[in-house]
């Protein structure tokens, strides 16, 4: 693992493993929000990489994904 990541790199894997995961199980960005609790607009900003999320907004994706918070922030293994 990389360990001299930087918060904008950081940024853009978060967004690219939400991006991953809401597709994989067939939801739209809206539906994704609606089960967080959160606005749909915010979740494609966050998924553009636009926002710099809170700790509580990364657990509420994850518990609406069913998947720990950990894995969202997790860079892909090639």
């Amino acid at each position: 693992m990389n360990t001299k990541l930087n918060p904008t790199n950081v940024r853009r894997i978060f967004a690219r493993n939400l991006r991953v995961v809401r597709q994989n199980l067939g939801l739209s960005q809206e539906a994704l929000a609606d089960a967080a609790g959160l606005h749909r607009t915010y979740v494609g900003s966050v998924e553009r990489g636009e926002r710099n999320i809170s700790i509580d907004n990364i657990e509420r994706l994850a518990l609406a994904l069913n998947v720990s918070p950990a894995s969202l922030l997790e860079e892909a293994q090639n």
